[in-house]
């Protein structure tokens, strides 16, 4: 009980293509469970993909056709998990008795059905969806496409001996957040993110150090190549894109905030490591940052969990 297989999936969307892109994480959990992962982590907005058609399209015109038109591709390919969109992983997840973190683009009912929200989702080893988290702020251009989320999805799972929290990208800059984590006994923090070890060197060392937990940063790949043919104004997007917007950086760090597994980059393909949960008891020995090493009495934080909506039909 006291160890832990995971798996890290950097690998590539059939780009805004949600039925590909599910094909394609569908035979990656089947590889993880060759593996004999016990958890197996996706990148952000995996599925079907992150909007890099924004910063390469003047995404900030206003009443664009262009933007329009991509905006609505996008919304098609969104993931509904109230539709049984991710049904299939669900029972994958049952299969092979494996948990499961899966970066999405949803389009919620309980928004209205049309917005789309940056979330990440956790699957337990039963197959049930135990947490949806929606980004709490998008960052920079994201937010002409993303919609900002609320705290319901600031959830823990245990798993084994272990207790797992995740968040989005830049969302793991946020001291309060991963603080809120922290609090509720998280000692396996999930970071993921769209793919770049920009992101993942710094901040996945940083936030193992300040938790004492073990950190796992989970980046996908995207290639000039990984553009299909039939995206809408492609010519476009491939006037200004770079041969690799995204290079991964999946990394793990220990405890002591030093590397398992440094950043993995330009190669798509799973990633595996045992973690052993003695070395987060090691670790809090002399630091504990919500424990010994907390001042309640003078900083407390307040999370809101309550699921925002417009409309109260209670």
């Amino acid at each position: 009980m006291h160890t832990l297989r995971v798996g890290l999936a950097q690998i590539a969307p059939v780009w805004l293509n949600k039925a590909a892109t599910l094909e394609k994480i569908e035979r990656t959990i089947e590889e993880a469970a060759a593996a004999r992962c016990e958890l197996l982590i996706f990148g952000e907005a995996l599925l079907p993909g992150y909007p890099f058609w924004v910063s390469l399209t003047n995404g900030a015109e206003f009443n664009s056709r262009v933007q329009k038109a991509l905006h609505a591709h996008y919304a098609r390919n969104a993931v509904q998990i109230e539709a049984g969109d991710l049904e299939s992983i669900c029972q994958l997840a049952a299969k092979h008795e494996m948990a499961i973190y899966l970066g999405t683009i949803e389009r919620p009912a309980d928004r209205g059905g049309h917005s789309l929200y940056c979330t990440l989702v956790f699957i337990d080893p039963q197959g049930k969806i135990r947490s949806t988290h929606r980004k709490l702020q998008p960052t920079y251009e994201e937010r002409l496409t993303w919609a900002p989320g609320d705290g319901h999805g600031l959830r823990v799972h245990p798993l084994k001996q272990f207790t797992v929290g995740g968040l989005n990208c830049w969302e793991n800059w946020m001291p309060l957040s991963r603080t809120a984590l922290y609090g509720m006994g998280e000692n396996l923090h999930v970071a993921v993110w769209p793919g770049s070890d920009y992101n993942t060197r710094d901040i996945t060392r940083f936030i193992a150090r300040e938790g004492r937990s073990y950190c796992i940063s989970v980046s996908s790949l995207m290639r000039r190549e990984d553009f299909p043919e039939d995206t809408p104004h492609l010519d476009l997007i491939l006037e200004k894109a770079p041969p690799v917007l995204a290079n991964g950086g999946s990394c793990i760090a220990g405890p002591d905030g030093e590397w398992l597994i440094e950043p993995v980059l330009d190669r798509e393909g799973l990633i595996t490591a045992t973690l052993d949960f003695n070395r987060v008891l090691e670790e809090r020995q002399n630091f504990d940052v919500v424990g010994h090493y907390s001042r309640p009495d003078v900083t407390r934080l307040t999370v809101n969990r309550e699921r925002q909506g417009l409309v109260d039909l209670s």
